[in-house]
């Protein structure tokens, strides 16, 4: 009986002190200004207007994340427009 305790005991702690990770995202929009130590500020805004609302009233302002980046190369592209001396 004393050894099933501390086989549960160890399962618990195994199963349960490997913690996953936290799921990193960027986002579009960075707020940078006087308040930020660092020149890209703080990139957790996923809207221009989300940035803008907390920007206001403040020596900040919003520009567009350098490192966010967007997979659109695989986006279906639009049919090229056919002229008449392509026929």
């Amino acid at each position: 009986m004393r050894s099933l305790f501390f086989a549960l005991v160890a399962f618990g702690i195994l199963a349960g002190g490997s913690p996953t990770p936290a799921e990193a995202r960027d986002y579009p929009f960075c707020i940078s200004g006087r308040d930020y130590a660092t020149p890209i500020g703080d990139c957790s805004y996923p809207t221009y207007a989300a940035c803008k609302a907390a920007a206001s009233g403040r020596y900040a302002y919003c520009q567009q994340n350098p490192f966010y980046f967007r997979d659109d190369y695989n986006a279906p592209r639009r049919p090229r427009r056919g002229y008449r001396s392509d026929y």
